[in-house]
Formats: structure tokens, C-alpha cells, sequence
């Protein structure tokens, strides 16, 4: 019981809220709702409705299909991960694949003017749900003496509360800034426990004519949970960090017909300064995004998307398998550490393909629906005595549905 303890509590230091579970880059989201999934999760710099101008970037409050009046947005994500896994002690193989259930992530988002400049938003959405269950799968990392070491279940459920505000500095500038604040709800197999988290989002965008400018700075967004675990040790819980890297998002979006838009982000992820990821030796993370709308006058809504993150988990060839590693100050064994790192949670995901469809059925009243699939992706590792070899292979699918309505 206790290397389970051990083995739960560790993997949950890669679960800290980043946008993100779904199409993820690592574990963040690559856009919030149908219209920004749909087109790969790029429009930092022309958002399509409330909730994607909140997660996005907080100044297209000022400047999207959304102005001059008032729009309410309601959405949900249906995200059903496939993840597998083998294991090799020696001479024996272990196949398993993940019995965590799929997610549904809600999402809701208003936005209204408070004067010819200023417009307030409002946003509330999950940015991810993940976990694994390995339970009763019959992995053992020790042969000499069979138990449960290769029995994992997680849990992790992070929301967000982020009021906005923007302000129309010239009618070609905009600028924005929300508060976050994270509600996380974290199970080790000890119990569930909850928390808050807090941080801010800026932005700007500047548009030249049939083109926009757009860029956004995400604060770190730590979730303490106490009392979440014993660590194996047997006696009293102790306390989780987790931490969402800082993120610089800067983009560009073209309008070359009033039906049209093409628009394309960078996003850098500061995975290596992220509480939790550093122990795990994660690496910083470039994602690249494109996205297409074409928009008639009917009402249909045509969406189609791109987005590309090289995974951040490092290979750790060779590793010491008798050895000692340090998470968060806690001792683990090596040969734990990697298990946990490649089986307990491979968010190595890479390629995200993106499609979507609208329509406004009548003057107030839109609704969206689209779909992602990533590629395959699989990572493995071995140790430097050829007795371990441990194996994940990952493919993310998900679904998205949105309503809109428009107030005057």
C-alpha cells in the first residue's frame, strides 16, 4: 500500500490546471468551446465568441463579431482520451489499457458594454479533467515479491472563473485584462480534496484594415491541496503544489474576403519553471496553431484547424533503475519516478486536427458544433540494466457543442 500511496500522489504532480485536458498541449487545452477548437485553437488575435475571447486573450472583448451588443454562449466538451500502456519486468509483459471514463467540460461566457469603450466579460469553464486508472490491471514492478506497484488511479477536475474587462483605446487598439480564479478538485485514492488557485490574463489587439495583431501574457496559476496524501509514508497528509506555466501567446488574423478568415498563433509554455513539471524534468513548449473560418451570409459557418505542440516529456534512456529521484523535496525511487513519468501520465500529444460547423438560425440565436483527433503518440524508456521498459501510446478524441445568443 504504501508504494501505491507513493506512486498516486506522484503522478498527480503533472496534473496542475492548464487549459486546457481535451486537445491538449501537454496538459493544456488548446482553446475553450466549439467555434475556438474548431479552428486549432488559434485566435489570439480574433476571437469568434465570449468564451474564446476570455480564454484567449481578454481584449477582443472590444473587438469581435460579438460588438456593439451583448452575446451569452453556452458549450460543452465531450473528451475521450485512449490511453495504453506496456510494461516489461524482465522477461514478462504487461499490456493494459486505461479504464478512466471519457470527460464532459462545460463551458459559459457572457459578454456586455458598459459604455461606448469599456466592455465587461465574463467566463466560467473547465480547463481540463483528467486522469488514469490502472487498478487491478496486474502490472507488478517487483517479481521478487508481487503486489500492486503498478496500480494507478487519478483524478483531477480544474475550473475557471475569469471576469474581464477591456477597454477600446483607439478604434484600431484594444486592451484587456481578467482575474482567474481556479477551483481544483484532486484524488489521490485517499479521499478527493479541494482548492483555489488565483492569477491574471493581459492582452492587446491592433487592427490594419483586413488585418489584426494580437497577444496575451498568462500569469503561473498554483492549486495547493491540503492534506491530499501521505506520500507512503503512513502518518499524517501532506500538502500538493501544482503549477500552470506561465504562457505568452502572440498571433495574427487576415479577413482576405468578408467571408474568410484565416488567423494563426505561437504559444510558449514555461513548462520548465512550473512547479511539479520541473521535478519531472518537462521541457518548455512551442505550439503553433492555424486556423480557417469562411462565414456566408445565410448563416453557415465553415471551421477548420491545425495545431502542433512538440510533446514536453524528455525520454530518460538508460535510467538508474536501483537509484533514488527527488520530487518536491520527497524521495521516490528512480525506477518509480519513470514509471510514473512515461505510464502514469504520458501527455505527449502532438498533432491535433480540428473541424467544425455553424449556423445562425435566426437574428439572436447561433449554434456551433466540431470535432478533434490527435495522432497516435507513443513514448518509451528503458533502463540501463535492459530489465524495465515502460510504454505509453496516446490518442485524443473530442467533441464540441455551442449555443449563442445575441442581445442588443
Amino acid at each position: 500500500m504504501a508504494k501505491r500511496s507513493v506512486l498516486a500522489a506522484v503522478v498527480m504532480l503533472f496534473l496542475a490546471p492548464l487549459p486546457e485536458a481535451q486537445a491538449t498541449n501537454g496538459d493544456t487545452l488548446i482553446g475553450v468551446a466549439a467555434s475556438s477548437r474548431a479552428m486549432g485553437g488559434a485566435g489570439v488575435a480574433a476571437p469568434q465568441d465570449a468564451i474564446g475571447a476570455i480564454f484567449a486573450n481578454p481584449a477582443a472583448m472590444c473587438m469581435g463579431p460579438y460588438c456593439p451588443g451583448s452575446e451569452t454562449v453556452f458549450a460543452a466538451t465531450f473528451y475521450d482520451p485512449s490511453v495504453k500502456t506496456r510494461v516489461s519486468v524482465g522477461p514478462t509483459t504487461y499490456a493494459a489499457k486505461s479504464n478512466m471514463k471519457p470527460f464532459i467540460i462545460p463551458a459559459v461566457g457572457m459578454t456586455t458594454p458598459i459604455n461606448d469603450r469599456v466592455r465587461f466579460g465574463l467566463g466560467m469553464f473547465g480547463i481540463t479533467g483528467m486522469g488514469v486508472d490502472y487498478r487491478d490491471k496486474g502490472i507488478d514492478l517487483n517479481s521478487s515479491n508481487p503486489g500492486n506497484e503498478g496500480d494507478i488511479y487519478t483524478q483531477l477536475q480544474i475550473m475557471k472563473f475569469a471576469p474581464n474587462l477591456a477597454y477600446l483605446v483607439t478604434p484600431d487598439l484594444s486592451i484587456g485584462a481578467s482575474l482567474h480564479l481556479l477551483y481544483g478538485s484532486l484524488d489521490l485514492g485517499q479521499g478527493t480534496t479541494h482548492n483555489y488557485g488565483f492569477g491574471g490574463q493581459l492582452g492587446a489587439i491592433y487592427r490594419m484594415g483586413d488585418f489584426a495583431l494580437g497577444g496575451s501574457y498568462t500569469t503561473p496559476e498554483k492549486v495547493v491541496h491540503t492534506n491530499v496524501s501521505d506520500f507512503g509514508s503512513g502518518g499524517a497528509r501532506r500538502d500538493l503544489d501544482m503549477e500552470s506555466p506561465q504562457t505568452v501567446v502572440v498571433g495574427a488574423a487576415w479577413h482576405p474576403t468578408e467571408t474568410m478568415l484565416l488567423t494563426t498563433d505561437v504559444k510558449w509554455l514555461n513548462w520548465r519553471d512550473a512547479a511539479g513539471y520541473n521535478d519531472f524534468d518537462w521541457s518548455n513548449q512551442w505550439v503553433y496553431a492555424i486556423g480557417v473560418q469562411y462565414k456566408n451570409p445565410d448563416g453557415l459557418t465553415l471551421r477548420g484547424g491545425y495545431n502542433y505542440g512538440k510533446s514536453p516529456v524528455k525520454v530518460h534512456d538508460n535510467f538508474n533503475a536501483s537509484g533514488t529521484s527527488s520530487v518536491q523535496g520527497e524521495p521516490v525511487p528512480t525506477l518509480l519516478y519513470e514509471y510514473l513519468r512515461v505510464v502514469g501520465f504520458p501527455a505527449v500529444t502532438e498533432h491535433h486536427f480540428t473541424l467544425g460547423i455553424g449556423y445562425r438560425l435566426s437574428g439572436r440565436f447561433e449554434a456551433h458544433a466540431g470535432g478533434m483527433c490527435s495522432l497516435d503518440k507513443s513514448i518509451t524508456e528503458r533502463d540501463s540494466s535492459g530489465t524495465f521498459a515502460f510504454s505509453s501510446k496516446v490518442r485524443e478524441t473530442s467533441y464540441d457543442i455551442g449555443l449563442i445568443w445575441h442581445f442588443m
